[in-house]
C-alpha cells in the first residue's frame, strides 16, 4: 500500500509506516494507528526506544528502505507523499516537536517562543525565531518564510499546487513582529488546530508557483534546506539519498555520520535487514515477522501509528461514475475478512474504522462510515446494482447498455499479503456481479498510479503527521484536493466544509464534523476506510529514539545508537 501525509500524506498501502501523507500499498511496509488494543495485549500506543542524548555515541550509520524516493521533493506539493516528508524531514526545518500522545512543542532549535492569544475576535499566534537560524544558503530564517510558506498554502494563487490549504486559508495576515525573528499570524477569526500549522517552512527562494511545482522534481535542493543534515548524495537511477552532517548547522551536533534512503521492494526490503544492509524495516505481516523475529541482535518494537489503509474508487471511471454503482462496491466489500487477512498471525485485532478525521483511540471518534450505510451487506449491494441497472450477464458479470461492470484494480510491489486482500477483493465483487480486473504494478510506480489517477480502484494509506485530524477535512474530501483521487467531492459539500473549519471550539467541531463526514461518505461513496492496524517495526539492538512512535516527531540529531 502507499501512503499520503497529514498533514495528510499519501503512501503506498503496504507501507502505512510513520507518517497522514498518501502513501501507496503495499503490506510489506504496513503500520498504522491504532488504539493499541491486540488479542494478546502486547500492542503499546508507542515504542520506539526513547533514550536522552547523553546515553548515545557519536558516530554509526542508519540505513532504511522506502517504497520510493519520490520525485516530488517539496513535502507542500500536491505530490508530495509519506515519502517525501520522510526525506524532507532530514534536511529542512521541523519547527513542531510532537511526543506520542500528540503534545505539541516548539522546536528551540527554530523558535524560542510560541504565544496564541484571542484579540478582537481573531486567534493570534506570535512565533519568535532563534536568531542563529538560517538556510544552507545563507538566508535568515525570519518573518518572511512564515509568510512565504502561507502563500504558498492558502490557494489564493491558483498557480500554485499545494498538497493542502487547510489551516492556512484561514489565515488573515502573516507579519513582521518586534524585529525580522518575530512572525505574527492573524487569523481570520478563530482557529481551533494552530499547533497543527507552520511545522515545516518553505525557504523564501522558492517565491513563485512555477519554482514551488517544478524545481523541487528530482532535485533536492540541499542549499534551500536547514538542520542538522544536509544532502551528500542522490542517485535518482539507484533510488537512493544519503545525508551527512551539516557544518552551517548551530544546534547539537548530528549523532550519526550518515543517514540513507534506499528504495527496495518489499521483498528486497526484508532480505536487506536480514542480511545487514539495512538497520530496521517494517515487521507488520505474518509473513516478514516470521521472517525477522527469531534473528539474534534485534528488537522488534511494536505500537500505533496515525494511518489509515483506504480503498479509493476513481469517480472517472467509466462504469464508476454512478453514486449507486460506488455505494454497492463498498456494501460488497467484507473488512473483516480483509483484516484478518492483514493482521494473521500477529495476535492484533480491531473494529473496522469508522474516519478519516479521528482514530478510534483518540476522543471524539466515531464510526461515520457505518452510520452511513456503507457496512457489508452483500444482498443489499446486489440489490443496489439491480436498482441501478446493472444486470447480471451470462459470465455472471453485470452488464448495461452493452458495457461490463468492469474496471482496473491497480495493486503495487510484490507482497504476499497485500497479493491476498487483492485476491480476496476481487472474489468478494465477483459474487455481486462486479470485476475489480487486477493490474499490479512495481512499488517504485506508486507516485504515477496516484498523481495520473491511473486506477479504477485503488489501495492506498493516508498517514498523519499529528493528532488534529479535523483539521484536514478538505484535504480529505473536498473536490478539489489532491488526496481525493476519487473526485467526488461537489460545491455544496465543500460549503458545508468551509463551514465546519470556521469552527472555533475543538469540541464542537468535531461533534459536527461527525455528522458531516456520515453525510459525505454517504453522497459520495469515494473512499472507504479499511484497516488501521499496529505498527511492527524490527530494528538492529541499540537503535534510539526510533520505531513505532505514534505521533512521535523528534529532533533528528538525536537519533543514533546507544553507547
Amino acid at each position: 500500500m502507499s501512503i499520503a501525509t497529514k498533514r495528510l500524506t499519501a503512501v503506498a498501502a503496504a507501507v502505512v509506516a510513520g507518517a497522514l501523507l498518501l502513501s501507496g500499498c503495499s503490506t510489506g511496509g504496513s503500520s498504522g494507528p491504532t488504539d493499541g488494543a491486540t488479542s494478546g495485549g502486547e500492542t503499546k500506543q508507542a515504542d520506539y526506544n526513547p533514550q536522552p542524548r547523553e546515553n548515545l555515541k557519536e558516530g554509526g550509520t542508519l540505513t532504511t528502505a522506502l517504497p520510493e524516493i519520490s520525485a516530488q521533493f517539496n513535502t507542500f506539493h500536491a505530490d508530495g507523499t509519506l515519502y517525501s516528508l520522510n526525506v524532507w524531514r532530514w534536511y529542512n526545518p521541523i519547527l513542531a516537536l510532537f511526543d506520542a500522545d500528540g503534545t505539541y512543542h516548539p522546536n528551540p532549535d527554530y523558535l524560542t517562543d510560541v504565544t496564541k492569544e484571542e484579540v478582537d475576535g481573531k486567534t493570534v499566534v506570535t512565533y519568535t525565531i532563534n536568531p542563529e537560524a538560517q538556510y544552507n544558503d545563507g538566508t535568515p530564517i525570519d518573518w518572511t518564510s512564515f509568510e512565504n510558506t502561507w502563500k504558498a498554502s492558502n490557494g489564493e494563487d491558483e498557480d500554485y499546487a499545494p498538497s493542502s490549504t487547510d489551516g492556512y486559508v484561514q489565515i488573515e495576515s502573516v507579519e513582521q513582529g518586534v524585529d525580522d525573528r518575530q512572525a505574527v499570524v492573524t487569523f481570520k477569526g478563530t482557529y481551533a488546530w494552530v499547533d497543527g500549522l507552520f511545522n515545516q517552512l518553505l525557504n523564501p527562494e522558492v517565491s513563485d508557483a512555477d519554482t514551488f511545482n517544478t524545481a523541487y522534481v528530482e532535485d533536492p535542493h540541499p542549499e534551500w534546506g536547514a538542520g542538522p543534515y544536509t544532502v551528500d548524495t542522490y542517485d535518482k537511477n539507484n533510488g537512493t539519498i544519503s545525508f551527512k552532517r551539516n557544518d552551517k548547522w548551530w544546534g547539537d551536533k548530528g549523532l550519526l555520520d550518515t543517514r540513507t534512503f534506499k528504495a527496495l521492494e518489499s521483498s528486497a526490503s526484508i532480505n536487506a535487514f536480514k542480511n545487514g544492509e539495512i538497520d530496521a524495516t517494517s515487521a507488520g505481516t505474518q509473513d516478514r515477522l516470521a521472517q525477522v523475529k527469531d534473528m539474534e541482535g534485534i528488537s522488534i518494537l511494536r505500537g500505533g501509528t496515525p494511518s489509515n489503509t483506504l480503498m479509493m474508487l476513481n469517480s472517472a471511471d467509466a462504469v464508476l461514475g454512478d453514486l449507486e454503482t460506488r455505494t454497492a462496491i463498498m456494501q460488497g466489500i467484507d473488512r473483516e475478512v480483509l483484516a484478518k487477512i492483514e493482521f494473521q498471525g500477529l495476535d492484533y485485532t480491531e473494529d473496522p474504522p469508522g474516519s478519516f478525521a479521528l482514530f478510534g483511540f483518540q476522543p471524539g471518534y466515531n464510526d461515520n462510515f457505518t452510520e452511513a450505510g456503507l457496512g457489508y451487506d452483500k444482498d443489499t449491494a446486489a440489490a443496489t446494482l439491480d436498482e441501478a441497472g446493472w444486470t447480471v450477464g451470462s459470465d455472471g458479470i453485470r452488464e448495461k447498455d452493452g458495457q461490463k461492470l468492469s474496471f482496473q484494480f491497480t495493486t503495487l510491489g510484490d507482497d504476499p499479503t497485500s497479493a491476498a486482500e487483492a485476491k480476496a477483493i476481487n472474489s468478494m465483487l465477483k459474487e455481486i456481479g462486479v470485476d475489480a480486473a487486477i493490474t499490479n504494478r512495481p512499488s517504485s510506480e506508486f507516485s504515477d498510479v496516484y498523481t495520473n489517477r491511473e486506477f479504477g480502484m485503488f489501495l492506498m494509506g493516508f498517514s498523519s503527521s499529528d493528532p488534529f485530524g479535523f483539521a484536514y477535512f478538505c484535504q480529505v474530501y473536498c473536490a478539489d484536493s489532491g488526496l481525493n483521487l476519487s473526485g467526488t467531492g461537489t460545491e455544496e459539500l465543500d460549503a458545508k466544509i468551509a463551514d465546519l473549519a470556521a469552527i472555533g471550539d475543538p469540541d464542537e467541531q468535531i461533534a459536527q464534523g461527525n455528522e458531516l463526514e456520515a453525510e459525505i461518505f454517504a453522497e459520495t461513496a469515494g473512499i472507504m476506510p479499511l484497516f488501521n492496524g499496529p505498527t511492527i517495526v524490527a530494528v538492529k539492538e541499540g537503535l534510539a529514539n526510533y520505531g513505532a512512535g505514534l505521533f512521535f516527531v523528534g529532533q533528528p540529531q538525536n537519533i543514533g545508537w546507544e553507547k
